[in-house]
C-alpha cells in the first residue's frame, strides 16, 4: 500500500468527499498502486490475477451499505487501464462511489481508463455516483476514457450520476446496459467543458423485459472552444418505456453535436427523446444583474443552478 501525500488528498476529496477513510468498503487507488482497501463480512473485494482490476461481491440481501473505489494520479506520465467487475446478490441496497482525480503539473499526459461492469442481481437497487476531475498547470493532458456496462437483472434498479465540471482535457465517456423484465435505469449526467476540450457521452441501452424503463437525462455547459458530443441510443425490444433528454448551454466559440436516436422492435416499446441547446438568456442576466451582481457573476450563477 502507498502512503497518501496532500495531492492525492485533495484529489480524493474531489471526486469522492474524501475528507477520512470511509466507512464501509473500500479500494483507494493511486499512481496505478493500491493506497487503502477495507472489505466487510456482505462485500469482498479481490484483486484480478490475470489483469489490473478488482473483483467485488457484494452478498445477497446487503442493505445500506456502501463501497468507495476512486482512484488518483498525481504524476505526469501515467497511463493505465483498469478492469473492475461488480457482482451484486438479490435484494440488495447499496451505494457505490466511484471517481478519478487526475493532477498533471509536467509535460507527458496522463491517463485513467476504467471498465466497469455491473452484474445486478433481482430486485436489487444500486447507486452509483462517479465523478471526473482535473488539476495541474503542466501542458500533459489528463485524459479518462471510463466504460461501464451494466447488466439488470428482473426487478432491478440503477441510478447513475456521472459528473465531470473541471479540469479533464479529454473524456470519452461510454455507458452500455442491458435490461430484463420490471428492471429500472436512471442515469443523471453533468458535464462542463472549458477551453480546448473535449467529451463525448456515448449511451446504448437495451430494453429486453417487458416492463423495463430507462430515463438518461444529460445537462452541460460548452464553453471558450470547447467541444462536446451526446450520442444516445435507447433500443425497445419489449413492452417498456425510454427517454433520453440533452439539455446544453452554448457560450463563446464552443461547440455541442447532440445525438439523441431511438430504436423500437416491440409495438409496445414506448420512446420519447429530446434535444435543447442554446445561450444564457438575456433576461436571466438582466434579472441578476440587477441585483448588484457582475455579468461574469450572474452567469456562474446561472451555470451552477443549471448543473446543479
Amino acid at each position: 500500500m502507498q502512503k497518501m501525500d496532500e495531492i492525492q488528498k485533495r484529489l480524493f476529496r474531489e471526486v469522492a468527499d474524501l475528507h477520512k477513510l470511509p466507512e464501509g468498503a473500500y479500494n483507494l487507488r493511486a499512481n496505478g498502486g493500491l493506497a487503502g482497501r477495507r472489505t466487510t463480512a456482505n462485500i469482498d473485494i479481490q484483486t484480478k490475477t490475470e489483469k489490473s482490476g478488482i473483483d467485488i461481491t457484494i452478498k445477497p440481501g446487503t442493505k445500506g451499505e456502501s463501497l468507495h473505489i476512486p482512484v488518483v494520479l498525481s504524476e505526469s506520465g501515467i497511463t493505465e487501464t483498469v478492469y473492475n467487475d461488480f457482482f451484486v446478490g438479490d435484494d440488495c441496497d447499496v451505494l457505490i462511489v466511484a471517481g478519478c482525480g487526475i493532477d498533471n503539473c509536467g509535460t507527458q499526459d496522463s491517463e485513467h481508463d476504467g471498465i466497469h461492469r455491473f452484474h445486478i442481481g433481482k430486485n436489487s437497487k444500486v447507486r452509483y455516483v462517479e465523478k471526473h476531475y482535473g488539476s495541474g498547470d503542466g501542458k500533459g493532458k489528463r485524459i479518462l476514457n471510463p466504460v461501464t456496462e451494466v447488466y439488470m437483472d428482473e426487478g432491478s434498479t440503477m441510478e447513475m450520476e456521472m459528473v465531470q465540471i473541471k479540469g479533464v482535457d479529454s473524456t470519452e465517456r461510454t455507458t452500455l446496459a442491458e435490461l430484463k423484465k420490471d428492471s429500472k435505469l436512471v442515469v443523471r449526467e453533468r458535464l462542463m467543458t472549458h477551453g480546448d476540450q473535449s467529451a463525448l457521452s456515448i449511451y446504448k441501452v437495451e430494453l429486453n423485459g417487458d416492463g423495463s424503463s430507462a430515463d438518461v437525462v444529460s445537462r452541460s455547459v460548452a464553453r471558450d472552444t470547447s467541444y462536446q458530443k451526446f450520442d444516445a441510443c435507447i433500443i425497445g425490444n419489449a413492452a417498456c418505456n425510454g427517454h433520453t433528454e440533452c439539455d446544453s448551454i452554448i457560450m463563446d466559440s464552443g461547440r455541442i453535436l447532440a445525438v439523441p436516436s431511438l430504436e423500437a422492435n416491440n409495438t409496445e416499446a414506448m420512446l420519447v427523446h429530446e434535444a435543447a441547446i442554446g445561450k444564457i438568456a438575456g433576461d436571466q442576466l438582466i434579472k441578476l444583474m440587477s441585483l448588484g451582481l457582475t455579468e461574469q457573476e450572474a452567469e456562474e450563477q446561472i451555470i451552477n443552478g443549471f448543473l446543479k
